[in-house]
């Protein structure tokens, strides 16, 4: 199996208009901010739209994004299995906006919630860190576990490069926007 192509942020941003690009974060993830003209088909509906992305692909070049990489490596992999071309950007929406380039925010998409879901988790993670160290001294010293168990979350999530915690808040009522239109999505690659 070859590895994807990959597209740099100066390079992704000076092609954009001829690109189809096709966002697979969860539609939270999506809503909070995309690459401006990103399609969102989440990473457990690219199944469904191999149809519509082989048309895709067929008529220019295809570019798969995430918030840091990762996820757009797997789909593109399993678009390569299904003999359909892509890339993927390097360092996903993450890189893009620390670049300096604006994430499209469409007011019908928004989340409720009014932090990222990058912040949500710092401050739960940190939360539960403090939760656990003044349980662990006000009321017995095995609630430290509750710490250790959320650095040791913390450190399996860098190496990685998922994040479990973010998995669990994005499930919670006030960071589930819209569901994804995959339908809208499927018919805009058609007509490409």
């Amino acid at each position: 199996m070859t590895t994807p192509a990959t597209y740099g942020i100066a390079e992704a941003r000076a092609r954009l208009h001829e690109l189809t690009v096709v966002d697979v974060r969860t539609p939270g993830e999506y809503a909070s901010g995309h690459v401006p003209g990103a399609l969102n088909i989440p990473l457990d509906q690219v199944r469904r739209a191999l149809p519509e992305l082989r048309h895709a692909a067929g008529r220019g070049d295809l570019l798969v994004v995430c918030a840091s990489g990762a996820r757009s490596q797997s789909a593109c992999t399993l678009l390569a299995e299904h003999g359909i071309a892509t890339a993927t950007l390097v360092g996903g929406t993450h890189a893009w906006s620390a670049g300096g380039h604006a994430l499209h925010r469409p007011a019908a998409c928004d989340t409720r919630a009014g932090w990222s879901m990058e912040r949500q988790v710092r401050f739960t993670a940190a939360t539960l860190v403090l939760l656990g160290l003044l349980l662990g001294v006000l009321v017995h010293p095995a609630c430290l576990l509750l710490s250790a168990g959320v650095a040791a979350g913390l450190v399996f999530s860098a190496v990685t490069d998922t994040c479990g915690m973010a998995a669990l808040l994005s499930r919670l009522p006030h960071n589930r926007p819209r569901p994804a239109d995959l339908d809208a999505a499927l018919a805009a690659l058609r007509r490409r």
